[in-house]
Parts: C-alpha cells; sequence; structure tokens
C-alpha cells in the first residue's frame, strides 16, 4: 500500500435527505420485500403505502411492513408529496405514470419498458407530465460502485482501458414469475445493470457486438450473453455472462476486473452468488504508485444499501438538495437504447467465414 491511497477515504454512501418525503410503492413483488421496503427502513425514509393489482399480494406484505395497502391506482397517487416508487413490470410503467399527478417525482424500475419504443413512451410521458423521474438503476449506487467510481475519479488507476465483466452462476429466474414468458430477460433484466453502470464509467459505446441465447435445459428466453462494447481503439470492454453454470459454488463467478494505465480494481458482486442470500462483496484495488492490491472495506452490501442511495438522491433532488438526478429518465433512456442494439446485434448475422477454395 502507498503512503497516498487511503481505501477508506472513498466515498461508499450517498447524502441522507434532511426531510424524506413519503414514498408510495406500485408492485409488490419479490424486490419489494426483498430490497425496497427493507433499504426504506433502514434509512428511516416513510413508507406511506404500497399498491399492487394482486390484492391478497399486496395485504400481506403491506402487513408485514406496517404499511398502508391501497385499493387502487388512484388511490395510491392521490397520496400528496409522495416520491412515487414503480417496482412494476416494465409494460406497467407508462400506465402507472399517466395516472400520477403532474410535476411528481418517480422512481421506475428498470428496465425502462421492454423495447426501446416502451421506453420512448415513457419519456415521453414524463416530458409532458413534468415529471421528475429516474430510473432504479441502484447498481451504481452499490458501496463497491461508489468506492469504484471515486478511485477512479481520484486517479489511482490513471486512465481505464480495459472493462471485463464474468459471471458464471446459477440464478434463480423462478422468483419473477413475469420473466418465465418474457421475451427478452438476460439483457433486458440482468446485464443491463452492467451496461448501465459501464456508461456511466466510460461513456455511450460507438456501439456493440452481442450473442445473447438461452439454454436447452429450460424455457427462459435467454439466460447467457457475450458481449464487446466498442470504444475505438484504447478500451477493450467485454461481458461474458452465463447464468447456467448449475455446477457447484467452486467455479461459479461473479465479478468485474477493470484496468487503467496505472493501477486496477477488482469487484465481486456477491449477492448473485447465491441469490438472494447472497456472498459479501469485495472491492480491492492496486493503486497508482503501489506495489499490491489493497482491499477496500466496504460499508454495506448491493441489497440493500444500494436502493438506499438510489432513494436518497431522488428525494434530494426533489427537495433542492442535489443539482443531479442521477439516471435520470433522459440519460436512461441511452442505457435502454444500448439494450436495443445489443439485441439488434445478435439478432444480426454474423461475419461469414470465406469459403474454402
Amino acid at each position: 500500500m502507498t503512503d497516498a491511497f487511503d481505501p477508506r477515504l472513498l466515498a461508499q454512501s450517498w447524502p441522507a435527505p434532511a426531510k424524506p418525503r413519503p414514498i408510495v410503492t406500485f408492485g409488490a413483488g419479490s424486490i419489494v420485500g426483498d430490497a425496497h421496503l427493507p433499504a426504506y427502513r433502514k434509512a428511516g425514509f416513510p413508507v406511506a403505502g404500497l399498491y399492487d393489482p394482486d390484492h391478497a399480494k399486496s395485504g400481506k406484505l403491506a402487513e408485514k411492513w406496517g404499511v398502508t395497502a391501497f385499493r387502487s391506482v388512484g388511490e395510491a397517487a392521490a397520496v400528496k408529496d409522495a416520491i412515487f416508487d414503480l417496482a412494476t413490470p416494465p409494460g406497467r410503467h407508462a400506465e402507472v405514470l399517466k395516472a400520477l399527478p403532474d410535476g411528481a417525482v418517480a422512481l421506475i424500475q428498470k428496465p425502462m419498458g421492454n423495447y426501446l419504443g416502451e421506453a420512448t413512451e415513457i419519456l415521453e410521458i414524463c416530458r409532458a407530465k413534468k415529471l421528475k423521474a429516474a430510473v432504479n438503476f441502484q447498481l451504481r449506487f452499490a458501496p463497491m460502485m461508489l468506492a469504484l467510481k471515486d478511485a477512479i475519479a481520484k486517479g489511482w488507476l490513471g486512465e481505464v482501458v480495459d472493462f471485463d465483466a464474468w459471471l458464471a452462476l446459477a440464478t434463480p429466474w423462478q422468483l419473477w414469475e413475469f420473466l418465465l414468458k418474457a421475451p427478452r430477460v438476460e439483457i433486458a433484466m440482468h446485464s443491463i445493470h452492467y451496461l448501465d453502470l459501464i456508461r456511466q464509467l466510460l461513456g455511450d459505446p460507438k456501439g456493440v457486438h452481442a450473442k445473447t441465447l438461452g439454454h436447452p435445459n429450460h424455457k427462459v428466453a435467454q439466460t447467457r450473453t457475450s458481449a464487446i462494447l466498442d470504444y475505438g481503439d484504447t478500451v477493450r470492454c467485454a461481458l461474458s455472462i452465463n447464468h447456467d453454470h448449475k455446477f457447484g459454488r467452486w467455479h461459479q463467478a461473479c465479478e468485474f476486473r477493470i484496468c487503467g494505465t496505472e493501477g486496477a480494481a477488482y469487484v465481486k458482486l456477491g449477492l448473485n452468488l447465491d441469490y438472494p442470500r447472497g456472498e459479501p462483496d469485495v472491492l480491492e484495488i492496486y493503486p497508482k504508485g503501489g506495489s499490491d492490491w489493497v482491499s477496500v472495506p466496504l460499508t454495506g452490501e448491493w441489497f440493500p444499501d444500494a436502493f438506499v442511495g438510489r432513494m436518497a438522491n431522488v428525494q434530494r433532488f426533489a427537495s433542492g438538495e442535489d443539482n443531479e438526478l442521477v439516471s435520470s429518465v433522459e440519460d436512461a433512456w441511452n442505457t435502454m437504447a444500448l439494450v436495443e442494439a445489443a439485441y439488434k446485434s445478435s439478432a444480426a448475422p454474423a461475419t461469414p467465414l470465406a469459403e474454402k477454395p
């Protein structure tokens, strides 16, 4: 470890809002019980209640967390000065946004629609209704990723020239029933987190080469993806994703390797290993001028702490405490454009081999 680099000085959390507004959640699926509500309780954010068209499900979850179960979208949308938290399937976002009062503040679960066309519709709704809306790309707010971003910003890696994402694990897709018959799954619902994070760190790529496919052992549309993002002749960015590595923990992996001209970082995303119980996250940095890897003591995990930071930014933007709404619908649309380009690339034929003379 160098004298200058102190991993304890890296930012890992988002400032809390001074006077958080009440939160109204749309949806009562597993992500709400596993992440949204635990995060808001941990942060001390007030939850006014939740709504789901499955009243039995929403009533049970509301009772568990001691909040109101609203009986209609209109009743939920009528809560004054609320932050509207859409934990709805992507195809339902637009109708909920239309029901919100003009000028409302909303946090929309990713993805921003099933297709780029739906993302454009959502963007237009938000513009027309003057909604202050962001998309819940909460990986940006995970303690490990905030620290990584801070380390890069402070120059500890030099210029980032290499980003590798490697996943070989077993994901329990059955936890999300609506995904089992969805036409787009792996990139749209999972790797979208990584594509969004990469955009934050490296900017928008020139394009993408991708192949995404399913597996003969099940009927989920896609669970395996290989992708290369084109950042020109200096930066190499590649993702290798396999959710069907169901052969025990020993050789499973969920990790990023980020290399710069003068340093490097290693990230283990522990949540995805044995989800939703998960394992501890890991961030290690080989800093500029250093001679070995340095472990960064993390003060929290992806779940639920990233959801705390994500909501904190929305709350603070609503009150004027933050000037930037991170992952606003304007920015999130660009992530959706990258997702769309990846699917188009996957559907296009590969460069054929030359025929032997």
